[in-house]
């Protein structure tokens, strides 16, 4: 694991379907608690999903492995990562005796999965806000004074 990542990891690599297909499936599941997250998966249509929940699954069983201590409702997904892989270039023969390049792309998914009780991000503590006397720090603004403009009575008037 990275310096500094907790939780327990699944890495699932040179997926041939294209990392573009697979990214909107795995932004529905990140930082969602892992039962809700596999029932997610498990009703989606597509062929992203049903890799994604392999490499949750297995994420998961990591954990549960690890420490014996863990039950499947403790555990969240706390990251999931679809990274570009290599490309497959293969020749697609075309009309008049030419040729285009077709590339499969392929992809590497990364899912760690944490306990929810230690790190869940809602457990996190929240920043303090400013009180309601004062004003928010930031950009300063400037007040200015406009000359009234001019009503639709005025012109008429004229």
């Amino acid at each position: 694991m990275k310096e500094g990542s907790s939780g327990y990891r699944a890495i699932t690599r040179y997926m041939i379907v294209s990392p573009f297909k697979i990214r909107p499936v795995a932004d529905l599941v990140r930082r969602k608690p892992y039962t809700e997250a596999m029932s997610i998966l498990e009703n989606m249509p597509h062929k992203g999903a049903a890799l994604i929940r392999k490499v949750v699954h297995s994420a998961a069983s990591n954990a549960l492995v690890s420490d014996k201590q863990l039950v499947e409702d403790m555990l969240y997904v706390k990251e999931i990562r679809i990274d570009e892989g290599p490309r497959m270039k293969r020749v697609w023969f075309r009309g008049r005796g030419r040729a285009d390049m077709l590339l499969k792309r392929m992809c590497h998914i990364t899912v760690i999965v944490d306990q929810a009780a230690l790190s869940s991000p809602a457990a996190a503590p929240k920043k303090a806000s400013a009180s309601a006397g004062q004003k928010p720090k930031g950009r300063k603004t400037a007040t200015r004074k406009t000359a009234p403009r001019k009503t639709a009575e005025k012109k008429a008037g004229k």
